[in-house]
C-alpha cells in the first residue's frame, strides 16, 4: 500500500463520496468515516486518503486499516428492544456493556438509528446502512418518536400542554413536544410523550424543568416502527417489503415539510 496521503490518481469522474460509500457498507456513519479518513485509516486503490472529497466508483478497491472492505450489502433494518444498563456505542471508554455486545452472534455489523441513553429502554432501530441511519435521524424526515415516561412529582397538565409550543431550558431551545398524563399512582405518574427531534436527554431535561424527575423512560415507537411485544434484549428484522414501503413514505413526508 502506498502510504503517501492524497487523492488516488485514477478515480472515476463520477461516483459517490468515499464517506457515503463506507456508510452504505454499514461500517460507520458518514461523520465517523470522515474522522477515519483524517486519521489516515482509509485507502482507495492503494493510496491513503487525507480528504473525504473523493469520489469512488463501484470497482474501487477500498481498505480500512489495511483490510479490504467488500461491496455494499442490501439495506436491512432491525427492531431491537434495548434493556436498561446498556450504552449505545460500539466501544465505551468506561468499559460499560454496550448494545452491540449484547446482540446475537449471527447479526451482521450494524449501527443504531439515533441513541437511547444508559437508563433508557425500548425500541432502538439498527441497520447495516449508515446512510439510512443518518437519513432516519434527521428531523426533516418527520418521523415521531413516542415514549412512555414515568415521573416523580406533581404533574401540571397545563404546563405539559404548553410544551407543544416548544420550550427553552438552560439556553437550549427545544421544539414542540406532545405530553399527556396517562395515569397516576401515588407520587408517580405515567406520561405519553412524542417528539420529532429527540436531542440528547431531551425528555429528561424538559420534564426536569417542570420539576418532574424521570425514573423510567421507554421508547415505544420510531416513526411507523413499533416496539410491540418485543421482549427486552430481543431483535427482529423488518421485512424488506415493509422497509421499502416505509422509506417511500418517509421521503414523501420530508418533501411535504420542505
Amino acid at each position: 500500500m502506498t502510504m503517501g496521503g492524497g487523492r488516488p490518481e485514477e478515480l472515476p469522474a463520477k461516483g459517490e463520496r468515499i464517506a457515503k460509500r463506507l456508510a452504505r457498507l454499514g461500517l460507520c456513519s458518514r461523520r465517523e468515516a470522515e474522522r477515519w479518513i483524517a486519521a489516515g485509516r482509509v485507502a482507495v486503490d492503494g493510496t491513503v486518503l487525507d480528504s473525504p472529497a473523493v469520489l469512488v466508483g463501484e470497482t474501487a478497491r477500498i481498505q480500512v486499516d489495511g483490510e479490504r472492505v467488500g461491496a455494499a450489502e442490501p439495506t436491512r433494518l432491525w427492531r431491537y428492544h434495548k434493556p436498561r444498563g446498556l450504552v449505545t456505542t460500539h466501544a465505551d471508554p468506561q468499559g460499560r456493556p454496550t448494545v452491540f455486545d449484547a446482540l446475537p452472534a449471527e447479526m451482521p455489523r450494524v449501527i443504531s438509528v439515533g441513541r437511547l441513553d444508559l437508563d433508557s429502554e425500548g425500541l432502538l432501530l439498527l441497520t447495516n446502512d449508515g446512510a439510512l441511519a443518518r437519513r432516519l435521524e434527521l428531523p426533516a424526515t418527520g418521523w415521531k418518536r413516542r415514549y412512555r415516561v414515568r415521573v416523580y412529582g406533581r404533574v401540571d397538565e397545563a404546563a405539559l400542554a404548553k410544551l407543544a409550543d416548544g420550550i427553552t431550558v438552560e439556553g437550549v431551545a427545544y421544539g414542540p413536544i406532545q405530553a399527556v398524563l396517562e395515569s397516576r399512582t401515588g407520587a408517580n405518574c405515567w406520561l405519553a410523550v412524542s417528539l420529532r427531534e429527540g436531542r440528547n436527554r431531551e425528555i429528561r431535561r424538559v420534564l426536569g424543568a417542570l420539576d418532574l424527575q424521570v425514573n423510567r423512560l421507554i421508547r415505544t415507537a420510531f416513526g411507523p416502527f413499533q416496539l410491540g411485544g418485543l421482549k427486552a434484549g430481543a431483535v427482529a428484522e423488518v421485512p424488506a417489503k415493509t422497509l421499502r414501503e416505509q422509506l417511500g413514505e418517509a421521503e414523501s413526508d420530508a418533501d411535504r415539510r420542505r
